[in-house]
C-alpha cells in the first residue's frame, strides 16, 4: 500500500468525447484489480454515471474531481482522501482533454486536473478513420501545454494488423509510446439514453458482464506493466488529504450562535445522532460520496432507503436528502408507492429538513408527467425535449436549511425536464452571470433545486442541515 500523497496514478484522457475513455479507464481499473491491486477510481467533472461503472470495476467508491464545483485547491486533497490505502489510482477525464467550463479557460478540464495531481496522461485516440495523421494529432496534444505530460497513447477502434502497423510507424516520429491497441470489433455494449449511459443500479447483472468484458479487452490489448510503471512516475501530491471532520471544523458556523466544533472533541454518540434518510436505489443514483461523509462527521446517522421499494422512511428519520437520478424513468413505480409518498409529505410539511436536488425536486412536486408524486411542492414537472446542461454560479436568496442568505455556491444543471411552479415557496438560488434568473424552492424546511452541488466546497451546509435535524 502507498501513502495517499505518493499513490501511483494515471489520468485517462482523449482528444474528444466518444473516443473510448470510459472503456479504457473502466477496463484498466478492472484489469489491475484482477491482478490483485487496490485501485482507486476517479472521474473528472460532475458525471455521476461513470463512477458507478468504476466502482464495479474496482470494488471501491467512485469519486469525482471537479475543479469548478470544489475549487482547484481542493482537487489534490480530495483525490488523496479517496486514494488512501490504495496501490494505484486511475482518473477518467471528461470531454476532450483541454475542454473545461465554458468561458473559463482550462478550469475543470482534464488537463488542469492532471496538472493539479502531478499525474501522467494516457491519451485514448479513436484511430478508426486515420493512419499517419494520428502522429500530428498526438503531437499537437502533447505539445499544447508543456505542463501536461502525455506518457503514452492507447489506440482505439483499430481495424487490422496493417492498420496498427501504420499507426505505430507514424507515432514513432511523435515520440509518444503506444501502450495499447484495441480493435474495432467487439466493442463493449454500454447502452445510453437521454442523459448518457444507463446507470449500473438499473442493469447490475448486465453491467457486471460489461465491466468484465472491458477488463478483458484492456488486459489483452494494453501493456499493463508499462501503464503501472508510468503511474509510478507521478510526482508527490501537494498538501494533506481531505478529511470530513477537519473540513467541518475549519468551515464557518451555520449560524452565529452555533460555534464551530472542536476537532479534538469526541463525535456525538449514536443516541444523539439524528437519522438522515438518503434516497438511493435505481431511481436516485446521483450522489457524491463526500456528502454522506460530511453528514456523518456532523453527527448524523446516515441511512439509505429505496423509494421504489421501501414503504416507510427509516425508523427515527429527522431529515431527508433526495439527490439526482431518473425518476422520470420510474414514474409509475414511484407514484404507486403511495405509502412512502405520504410519509415524505408528512415529514416535509411538519418542518423537517429536506434537501432535494434535480430528481429529488421532481419527486417532491405535485406530479411528474401527470403521475402523482409527494405533493410537498405546489409544482408540476414533465419531460422536455430540450437539454439543460452547464455549470452555474449561484447565491442563496434567503435563509434555508442548507445555507444562510447570501451564501455563494457553484453547481451544475443536467436535465431534460421542466418544473412549472405554483405558489407558496420562495426561490432557492439566484443564478449569476449573463442570464440571471431564480431557481428552486425554499418552503418550511425544504430546499429543492435543479442545482447539483458538491458540499466539500461548503462543508457548513452539512453541519447546518444536521443542526436543523436536531432542533426541528
Amino acid at each position: 500500500m502507498n501513502s495517499s500523497s505518493s499513490v501511483p496514478r494515471l489520468v485517462v484522457a482523449a482528444p474528444s468525447s466518444g473516443s473510448g475513455k470510459t472503456t479504457v479507464a473502466t477496463g484498466l481499473m478492472a484489469a489491475l484489480t484482477a491482478r490483485g491491486l487496490a485501485v482507486s477510481p476517479h472521474k473528472v467533472g460532475p458525471d455521476y454515471i461513470d463512477p458507478g461503472y468504476h466502482a464495479l470495476a474496482s470494488g471501491r467508491v467512485g469519486r469525482n474531481l471537479d475543479a469548478y464545483l470544489c475549487g482547484p485547491e481542493l482537487l489534490a486533497p480530495l483525490f488523496a482522501h479517496g486514494a488512501r490505502g490504495c496501490d494505484l489510482a486511475v482518473v477518467e477525464g471528461v470531454m476532450g482533454m483541454y475542454d473545461g467550463a465554458a468561458g473559463e479557460g482550462e478550469l475543470a478540464s482534464t488537463a488542469q486536473v492532471a496538472k493539479l495531481l502531478r499525474a501522467p496522461v494516457v491519451l485514448v485516440v479513436d484511430a478508426s478513420s486515420q493512419s499517419r495523421s494520428v502522429a500530428a494529432l498526438v503531437h499537437g496534444f502533447a505539445s499544447w501545454d508543456p505542463e501536461v505530460r502525455i506518457g503514452g497513447v492507447i489506440l482505439n477502434k483499430v481495424a487490422s494488423d496493417r492498420h496498427e502497423e501504420l499507426l505505430r510507424e507514424a507515432l514513432d516520429s511523435a515520440g509518444v509510446p503506444v501502450l495499447g491497441v484495441l480493435r474495432r470489433v467487439a466493442q463493449v455494449d454500454t447502452p445510453s439514453r437521454h442523459l448518457g449511459l444507463v446507470p449500473v443500479a438499473e442493469r447490475r447483472s448486465a453491467a457486471v458482464e460489461a465491466v468484465a468484458a472491458m477488463g478483458a479487452q484492456v488486459a489483452a490489448g494494453c501493456d499493463l506493466e508499462a501503464l503501472v510503471a508510468l503511474a509510478r512516475s507521478a510526482g508527490a501530491l501537494p498538501g494533506r488529504a481531505w478529511d470530513a471532520a477537519q473540513a467541518l471544523a475549519s468551515s464557518p458556523s451555520p449560524d452565529p450562535s452555533s460555534p464551530s466544533p472542536d476537532p479534538s472533541s469526541p463525535s456525538p454518540g449514536p443516541s444523539s445522532a439524528p437519522v438522515v434518510a438518503v434516497a438511493g436505489g435505481p431511481a436516485f443514483t446521483f450522489s457524491y460520496a463526500e456528502h454522506a461523509e460530511l453528514l456523518t462527521a456532523a453527527g448524523a446517522e446516515v441511512v439509505t432507503f429505496d423509494p421504489l421499494r421501501d414503504e416507510r422512511l427509516p425508523e427515527g428519520t429527522r431529515g431527508l436528502v433526495v439527490g439526482g437520478g431518473f425518476p422520470e424513468v420510474y414514474g409509475v413505480e414511484l407514484s404507486a408507492n403511495e405509502a412512502l409518498r405520504k410519509e415524505v409529505a408528512e415529514l416535509a410539511l411538519g418542518g423537517a429538513p429536506v434537501a432535494a436536488e434535480c430528481a429529488g425536486l421532481l419527486y417532491l412536486c405535485r406530479e411528474l408527467d401527470g403521475r402523482p408524486m409527494c405533493g410537498v411542492l405546489d409544482a408540476t414537472a414533465r419531460m422536455d425535449a430540450r437539454l439543460t446542461l452547464g455549470y452555474r454560479d449561484a447565491v442563496a436568496l434567503g435563509d434555508s436549511v442548507l445555507a444562510p442568505a447570501g451564501t455563494r455556491i457553484r453547481g451544475h444543471e443536467f436535465h431534460r425536464t421542466v418544473v412549472e411552479p405554483g405558489a407558496g415557496a420562495a426561490p432557492a438560488w439566484g443564478i449569476r452571470g449573463a442570464r440571471r434568473r431564480v431557481e428552486g424552492f425554499v418552503q418550511r424546511g425544504v430546499h429543492a433545486s435543479y442545482l447539483h452541488t458538491h458540499w466539500a466546497s461548503e462543508p457548513g451546509v452539512a453541519r447546518r442541515f444536521v443542526e436543523r435535524c436536531r432542533t426541528s
